[in-house]
């Protein structure tokens, strides 16, 4: 294989994340968040399509295997007048729905490799197949019929079990073995990990590791590690509408940090992918020469979890609208300024203790400071008409926070019914106690509770060994 830029095979994985504290106050300049990377990745593998001689391809493949019809292909032209890189969706065969996130990525990272490498816009890119795999707690566990054709694992220790595509033989635990989830990707039940800032980080990293060569990107520098957390961000910003802070995609890129966000008016004067002039201003942001645009601050140092501690996640398989109770809570600051001010100076405040607290190793003084976490959070949303931390949640935490090594818990983010966290500790006995303790709540409640294998980890975007995923190489 020609050691060229467009045949390099390369693996990339980036964290999910949990925002521990600071929902809703992270959206704003004057706070931050304190969020931890997990060890639930999304791994995008990028390589060449092959091709027979005298064969030429303009086409890019995404494909996401653990999913019914999730096999997006697409064409690409560069647009006059500096309009970058325009993909288009190419249908063929069964019908497959648009990836918002997957198409806009494309559109952004494509149009920032010509910019900065020039042959691909005047000779295009090698067609490329990029394979999206996730490890199985970003999605509820499925509930497979009897009639299903794909093959079923032996069931784990703690009652899961795992479907593997066809294609996929069994893994070693490196790379955690993937199950197919018997559903579309739209149909999926999320658990709220940040699988969509993960997906487009790893995508874009891959990208341009995969088009780049080492000169012009290298995921071991901090200087390209800044350029893939500028690209992913603007990406991810545009498939959201331009809402959210960016904490998931820095803690994608970077790991567990205490973050503040960049200002909002950053991406307004960018052009639209396609209109006259994107591209150049898409690379003159993202590559901010003099470091004066991207005004976000991601503190690595201060986040630390002590010895012997652990932060897990427990999957609620209910799924929650974060936009619509974002836009709620907002509503309610805007016409509540003053009381707003107070609540969010408080869980400031809050922030700050914990991070303090895991930092320093005070495994004592963790449950007095998530429990006024909780509560502030509790009263934001009663006073907001948000259920940010419903009542089955708070009823389910108050008693988990009983078990013996649980050393507190809260609904993180912006809350509801995604994934509830638990600090607790690292050892086998106390996650005995709590899985056992979710078995019998599970079964006198309506709502069903499982711990997630997901821990809390610190490692940010990183390359994957090749060689661990030659079952996916074609």
């Amino acid at each position: 294989m020609a050691d060229d830029a467009g045949d390099r095979t390369v693996v990339v994985s980036s964290p999910g994340k949990v925002l521990l504290a600071g929902g809703y106050i992270v959206l704003d300049r004057k706070h931050t968040g304190l969020v931890f990377g997990l060890s639930a990745r999304i791994h995008v593998l990028a390589q060449e399509i092959p091709t027979s001689a005298g064969v030429h391809l303009s086409e890019i493949v995404v494909q996401s295997p653990q999913f019914l019809n999730s096999t997006w292909r697409f064409g690409y032209h560069l647009v006059e007048d500096g309009g970058g890189i325009k993909v288009t969706q190419l249908q063929s065969g069964t019908p497959v729905e648009p990836n918002h996130f997957v198409e806009t990525t494309l559109n952004y990272v494509l149009t920032y490799i010509a910019q900065v490498d020039k042959s691909k816009a005047s000779h295009g890119f090698q067609p490329a197949s990029l394979l999206v795999l996730a490890d199985n707690d970003y999605y509820s566990k499925p509930k497979h019929s009897s009639s299903s054709s794909r093959p079923s694992s032996s069931s784990s220790a703690d009652g899961e079990e795992a479907a593997l595509p066809p294609t996929a033989p069994l893994q070693t635990e490196k790379p955690p073995r993937p199950r197919h989830f018997g559903t579309t990707l739209r149909n999926a039940h999320k658990t709220g990990l940040g699988s969509s800032a993960a997906i487009v980080t790893s995508l874009t990293a891959a990208l341009l590791s995969h088009y780049l060569p080492p000169a012009l990107f290298d995921l071991a520098t901090p200087a390209s590690r800044r350029v893939l957390h500028n690209l992913a961000q603007v990406a991810h910003c545009s498939a959201q509408g331009k809402i959210g802070s960016g904490f998931d995609v820095a803690s994608a890129v970077y790991g567990s940090c205490l973050y503040r966000r960049f200002s909002p008016a950053l991406l307004g004067g960018l052009p639209n992918p396609g209109e006259p002039g994107f591209a150049a201003a898409l690379a003159a942001l993202v590559d901010d020469v003099d470091g004066s645009r991207w005004d976000c601050e991601i503190a690595k140092e201060k986040v630390g979890l002590p010895a012997g501690v652990a932060i897990r996640m427990c999957d609620v398989d209910c799924g929650t609208q974060t936009v619509s109770m974002v836009k709620k809570v907002h509503e309610w600051r805007d016409g509540n300024k003053e009381a707003a001010e107070g609540v969010y100076a408080g869980l400031q405040k809050r922030v700050d203790e914990l991070a303090g607290v895991l930092r320093e190793g005070k495994m004592e003084e963790i449950g007095k400071v998530l429990g006024p976490v909780r509560d502030i959070m509790r009263k934001l949303g009663q006073d907001s008409g948000v259920p940010i931390e419903p009542e089955s949640q708070e009823a389910m935490l108050n008693a988990l926070e009983g078990v013996e090594g649980v050393l507190g818990s809260v609904v993180p983010g912006a809350g509801g019914y995604d994934a509830a966290a638990v600090v607790m500790r690292d050892d086998a006995e106390t996650e005995k106690r709590v899985r056992a303790f979710l078995r019998e709540w599970s079964g006198k409640n309506e709502i069903q509770v499982r711990l997630m294998k997901v821990k809390g980890e610190t490692e940010g975007v990183r390359k994957e060994d090749v060689g661990e995923f030659k079952v996916w190489i074609t």
